[in-house]
């Protein structure tokens, strides 16, 4: 049984009085401990089954199950112990006016987790992060540092499963690698379950042990790691999206 199952997934919204089928017919599922992408186009879907999986988006069909397990609606807070976001803007997740130590201790103090303190200076330390940061507001930190702290955030409570939606794509380039590997390190270490989002093949290669590309809400084409690495995708749509990243996919990121 796989950690991560959406089945037939649809998700369609009214806008201006149309129909707008953002997912549609969408199946896939994610081993524990692995870490799978999902690839495509803005607009594709791919975000938004991620904002569906956290109960922000309408299932209109299918099925999401987390551990065997049909999610309910709304999410309870089980839920944000087991499963947690880290979004694209690192200047938009976090409040301006509350300092980093505020932002991470919240999670605790909903919770009712003891411990803040330690846990807090711990985190920041899991991310690079020094402990004086603690007394900063976000304004005081690089995108860089800010993207840090919306990872330590989103694993105060432990979770299992982190998805990850475009998480460096708003981050200058000489960071991006930086963030990668921190993720990287992060997963190995924590034993952690990835969905990730990114437009970028490179950024999906150098994260990612199976891909799905999507294009207009649909599923194209599923692959592992090793295929897109030797270009061996089946799909016209898939090829497109190769050889406009095959640049950056050869001096990309370096692994850690």
């Amino acid at each position: 049984m796989s950690l991560i199952e959406i089945d037939h997934l649809s998700v369609t919204f009214r806008s201006k009085g149309r129909e707008v089928h953002a997912v549609e017919d969408v199946s896939f599922s994610v081993e524990q401990g692995e870490s799978f992408g999902l690839v495509g186009e803005s607009g594709s879907g791919k975000s938004t089954i991620l904002r569906a999986i956290c109960g922000l988006a309408p299932v209109t069909a299918g099925t999401i199950r987390i551990d065997g397990a049909s999610l309910p609606a709304p999410r309870g807070p089980d839920f944000a112990t087991r499963v947690q976001m880290v979004f694209q803007d690192p200047y938009a997740s976090l409040h301006p006016r509350h300092t980093i130590d505020r932002t991470l201790s919240e999670p605790l103090a909903i919770h009712g987790i003891s411990g803040s303190d330690a846990r807090v200076v711990k985190a920041l330390e899991d991310v690079g992060l020094p402990a004086a940061f603690r007394f900063r507001y976000p304004h005081q930190l690089s995108g860089g540092q800010r993207q840090r702290v919306a990872i330590a955030r989103a694993l105060m409570l432990e979770p299992t499963i982190l998805l990850l939606d475009e998480p460096t794509s708003a981050l200058d380039a000489s960071v991006q690698a930086e963030v990668l590997n921190l993720l990287d390190r992060l997963r190995a270490a924590r034993g952690l379950t990835f969905l990730m989002v990114s437009h970028d093949l490179a950024v999906i290669d150098h994260m990612c042990d199976r891909i799905l590309v999507m294009q207009n809400g649909r599923a194209v084409e599923q692959m592992p790691r090793e295929a897109l690495a030797e270009a061996r995708m089946t799909t016209p749509y898939a090829r497109s999206l190769f050889d406009a990243s095959a640049d950056r996919m050869l001096g990309g990121p370096a692994r850690p």
